[in-house]
């Protein structure tokens, strides 16, 4: 009830302290817009042109304060067009002009007044209704004792006269418009509401989108990337020195084939442990790239199979099912592998945890363990790659880990 109370009052303070500053703001917009485009062929109006233009943005940025109540999300506010680089003061002074966004904040200062009208009396009626019609049994008394006073509506509908059925009626009235007003005040807000989210901040939530876009395709080139360098370095420090070895050892044992028989098999024997051993670092290097399991299974079996491999106790719990986008597995599974390794190498935990539930279009991957924390997302370490494996699928990563642990590490991925 006090989240609609004040939903309902938000909404009411938009439409009805918004009507006169849009009044306002129509008036001074609509003449100087008249007086810098009349002059503008002396020259004269284009620096009025760009004073309307400076103005106009400020009751756009009042505006989208507002809107940010009214459609509850955090204010956008659009990048207008700086000065180029060393522009004199002339050009300086009509930088606005240059500006897409401060001609619709132009036009919105100017459309914005029918809308405002339209819900500045929305609002006015459907406060009045719930308001004249709870409080008639106190102003009715008076008024019923005016001659001719008691003819009122409920007698011009054939319902009766005289105080006591104009006192039902009134407060019925005044229920009934007491129940539909959050649904008209808020319908009215909303109509406002509408044409300025469009013309203030359209096109910068769209600017942000196409940013986010951008960053999250930076973030997966640098994630692939970071990835590919630490397969190679693993593979040229692991198996391919192992290889080289092997080929060495087999060599030696051709030598020896003729010459020392029982040499030869030793080399041999030793050469097959160590061709196991490489077989061995290639598949868990071959799970950092694509796991059989995951791709064939899902994500559940895959997590086991991560929880079964570490060395430190894992408590795994995960609530979803079904398959989702490989990306979205992908970029969960990496995460699990990648914090389990720094449980297992860094954190002398005892314990860890990893829960996986799902709710809405969102993936929640929680992991903790009691170590002695001290782990943070930093440019150079592990957990920045992860960080950037998840911006590529327009995922979130937080990481609680203060000295003395214990650490706490969020991941959240849509998977809509």
């Amino acid at each position: 009830m006090r989240s609609l109370m004040r939903r309902v009052l938000l909404d009411t303070r938009y439409t009805l302290v918004g009507f006169p500053t849009t009044v306002i703001g129509f008036a001074i917009l609509v003449s100087g817009f008249a007086a810098g485009l009349g002059t503008a062929v002396v020259w004269i109006g284009v620096p009025i042109l760009a004073g309307v233009l400076m103005i106009a943005r400020g009751f756009a940025d009042a505006e989208r304060g507002w809107l940010s109540d009214v459609l509850r999300r955090p204010p956008v506010r659009p990048r207008y067009k700086p000065a180029p680089e060393g522009a004199g003061r002339f050009r300086r002074l009509i930088n606005p002009i240059t500006s897409g966004q401060s001609w619709l904040d132009l036009l919105h200062g100017i459309l914005n007044l029918p809308m405002a009208v339209i819900s500045f009396v929305i609002t006015v009626v459907f406060w009045a209704l719930p308001i004249l019609g709870l409080t008639y049994p106190i102003y009715g008394v008076v008024t019923s004792r005016i001659p001719g006073g008691d003819q009122e509506l409920p007698e011009l509908l054939g319902l009766g006269s005289g105080y006591g059925v104009n006192v039902v009626f009134n407060v019925s009235l005044g229920l009934l418009g007491l129940l539909i007003l959050p649904v008209m005040v808020r319908g009215a807000a909303l109509i406002r509401a509408g044409m300025g989210r469009a013309l203030l901040t359209g096109v910068a939530e769209l600017q942000e989108r196409i940013d986010d876009l951008a960053e999250g395709r930076a973030a997966a080139v640098s994630a692939e990337a970071n990835a590919l360098r630490k397969l190679e370095r693993d593979i040229h420090d692991g198996p391919q020195q192992r290889l080289v070895s092997l080929a060495m050892e087999l060599s030696r044992a051709q030598r020896q084939m003729a010459r020392d028989p029982e040499a030869a098999q030793a080399t041999i024997s030793s050469a097959i442990t160590a061709t196991r051993e490489t077989l061995d670092e290639l598949r868990a290097l071959s799970r950092g790239i694509a796991p059989p399991i995951l791709s064939d299974r899902g994500l559940a079996p895959a997590l086991a199979a991560l929880a079964s491999r570490c060395t430190v106790p894992v408590e795994l719990d995960v609530q979803v099912v079904g398959r989702f986008q490989a990306a979205v597995e992908n970029a969960i599974y990496f995460v699990v592998a990648e914090t389990m390794t720094n449980v297992a190498k860094h954190s002398r935990a005892t314990v860890c945890t990893v829960q996986l539930t799902r709710t809405g279009n969102v993936l929640m991957l929680t992991i903790g363990d009691d170590g002695v924390g001290g782990a943070h997302v930093a440019k150079g370490h592990g957990l920045a790659g992860l960080a950037d494996r998840l911006r590529a699928v327009d995922g979130e990563f937080t990481v609680s880990s203060p000295d003395g642990g214990p650490t706490v590490i969020v991941a959240e991925v849509p998977c809509a």
